[in-house]
């Protein structure tokens, strides 16, 4: 992982585990290689992609972003961002277990204004690894 993460703090998915036992036993299961333990599902993984953004693991956001989706690289995040919380809003399946779908609100704040990413995310299980694919209809920041 790109930086140390405090292991015994609450996770910031909203979860009410602390880090290690939630989002953090997915990110340490891919640094280590061990594809049978990473998100059993779309809403796990997206909880534990929100985390990813929260603590800078921008190798781990690469690595379950759908190679035909994701990007070269990720810019570092702006100075002075903070996120500030994550809800869930509704989880969705399809095309046989293998799709699903996450709807979500990502609060944050920057340069003193509190911001929303609201988003309907995309998810596919290949290989048994599920990855993110996109946003559906765009993301949306609202201020």
């Amino acid at each position: 992982m790109s930086r140390m993460v405090p292991m015994a703090v609450a996770c910031p998915c909203g979860q009410p585990q602390a880090y290690e036992a939630c989002c953090g036993r997915f990110h340490a299961a891919w640094a280590r290689g061990d594809h049978a333990a990473m998100a059993p599902g779309p809403e796990a993984l997206m909880r534990s992609r929100y985390t990813a953004f929260v603590y800078d693991l921008r190798p781990y956001l690469l690595a379950t972003w759908h190679p035909d989706t994701r990007p070269a690289e990720i810019e570092p995040p702006e100075p002075g961002l903070r996120w500030l919380g994550l809800t869930v809003q509704r989880v969705g399946s399809t095309g046989g277990g293998d799709e699903g779908t996450v709807a979500f609100v990502a609060r944050y704040k920057i340069g003193g204004r509190a911001h929303r990413l609201v988003e309907h995310s995309r998810f596919v299980r290949e290989s048994g690894i599920w990855l993110y694919v996109a946003a559906l209809d765009g993301a949306v920041p609202v201020s």
